[in-house]
């Protein structure tokens, strides 16, 4: 696919599809109104699932999934880990567009995280997103995604971003992005759980736990409007603008090539969980490659990948293979084809040519 690289043309092309759809509230408001914030210090929220100095990341398969997020945030250590009771927390998926697994997270990955933390004594859960600017609004998407048809009858709140306030936060080291305007619902909650699905994208080549908290910036700053030669430098920048307290990967269906809305699809029914964004995505795209995956991402090292490299520069998370402890379990018949995925997995991960 051929990527225009003109924040110009970017800007220009969004502006007259917003115009020729009569959208033009959303036009002024998203685009071009100077969105009101006010100024907040980024969340320096440590990654409590360490293990003797190593962070652990937890792989589980099998075919139920609240059976499969329990059993992988137990791995790792437990929600107790993040002193979660009587807290507020906002689940943060992937809800990009309309369409289905996997473009977007798995409904019932959101629905059973729900109620394992109702059970673990939550005060208040906010499930939250902001789709990409041509698909707005968020609800309507959560609705035809069949996200809204699986959580609205569980005790929670949703809550579209765009919908809602925003705050300002400094980034002191970035290149291309010197402060981000950020959903303030990041910084509203106590606890933050990152919920991406593990798919391949056509622009950004991956969109796992990094590029997932772009739903949560002020489309303003969507990286095609900052640094389209730079869109992995820009996501990993943002980043730094705050930390989710957990991380759990949606690989129950996967995008091994193509993406983020259509692409060729892959059934790992895998649950990743970890504290730590890079380990996070060095995990997923591990399993990405796995599969046979795409061209774009087989031939370099997962460690080399922009958005990773630019997030060790800025301190995200873990900066190399001997930071990390994989812990695992099947729980579904094939343990011999898991055992073999897992053996890939290590393998990729520990390849640093």
């Amino acid at each position: 696919m051929l990527i225009i690289k003109s924040r110009k043309f970017y800007k220009i092309g969004i502006s007259i599809f917003l115009f020729l759809k009569l959208r033009w509230a959303d036009l002024f408001k998203l685009l071009l109104a100077k969105p009101k914030t006010k100024k907040t210090n980024h969340n320096s929220n440590q990654n409590v699932y360490k293990e003797a100095d190593k962070t652990l990341v937890s792989i589980v398969q099998g075919d139920d999934i609240y059976t499969l997020l329990k059993e992988g945030i137990n791995l790792i250590g437990g929600l107790e880990r993040l002193d979660i009771r009587g807290k507020t927390v906002l689940i943060k998926p992937n809800i990009v567009n309309r369409y289905p697994s996997p473009s977007n997270t798995n409904p019932l990955v959101i629905k059973n995280l729900i109620k394992i933390l109702h059970e673990y004594g939550v005060s208040k859960i906010f499930v939250g997103d902001m789709s990409a600017i041509f698909a707005l609004p968020t609800k309507n998407n959560a609705i035809k995604s069949g996200i809204w048809e699986a959580i609205r009858e569980e005790d929670m709140t949703f809550v579209p971003f765009e919908e809602h306030g925003w705050v300002e936060v400094d980034i002191p080291d970035g290149r291309f992005v010197k402060k981000a305007i950020v959903s303030e619902f990041i910084f509203k909650v106590d606890r933050v759980i990152n919920v991406p699905v593990i798919k391949t994208h056509s622009y950004a080549n991956y969109t796992i736990s990094l590029k997932n908290f772009i739903g949560a910036i002020h489309p303003q700053q969507r990286p095609y409007f900052i640094a389209p030669d730079f869109w992995d430098e820009v996501i990993a920048e943002l980043n730094a603008a705050y930390t989710p307290h957990l991380n759990i990967l949606d690989g129950t269906k996967i995008f091994i090539k193509g993406g983020p809305t259509r692409g060729t699809i892959a059934t790992p029914n895998l649950i990743i969980v970890t504290g730590d964004r890079i380990a996070a995505d060095v995990v997923g795209l591990s399993i990405i490659r796995s599969f046979g995956g795409w061209e774009k991402l087989s031939t370099m090292n997962v460690w080399k990948q922009r958005q990773i490299k630019r997030a060790i520069e800025l301190h995200l998370g873990v900066g190399s293979t001997s930071e990390l402890k994989i812990v695992s379990k099947c729980l579904g018949a094939d343990n011999a084809g898991f055992n073999e995925l897992l053996q890939k997995i290590h393998h990729i991960i520990n390849n640093t040519i």
